[in-house]
């Protein structure tokens, strides 16, 4: 396949895993997808603002997450977000610490 064919349908993928989380299953908390999977929709919009680096593109946190989420966070909390469970919290600090990369 060629590289540019391979680079458009990842993109493609990524969109539509966007759309899926942003669009179709705002139900699903943050907090369940890093305890099950090991990554958020945090996660994704910082891998994004990571690969712009990678490009000599900076892109801060809040900017980063507005473009994943298509809104400023306050809004997708206030819309979508739920109280966490002191049992989902206990597994998320475990799951942040097994997965998440601080520098």
């Amino acid at each position: 396949m060629p590289n540019q064919t391979e680079i458009e349908l990842q993109a493609a993928a990524y969109r539509r895993l966007q759309q899926h989380l942003m669009q179709d299953r705002t139900d699903v908390q943050n907090i369940d997808l890093m305890n099950l999977a090991g990554f958020c929709r945090n996660c994704l919009s910082r891998w994004y603002q990571e690969a712009a680096a990678e490009k000599g593109i900076e892109i801060g946190k809040d900017e980063a997450r507005e473009l994943f989420y298509g809104m400023t966070m306050e809004d997708w909390k206030a819309n979508h977000q739920t109280d966490a469970s002191g049992d989902q919290k206990k597994a998320f600090e475990q799951s942040f610490a097994e997965n998440v990369q601080t520098s």
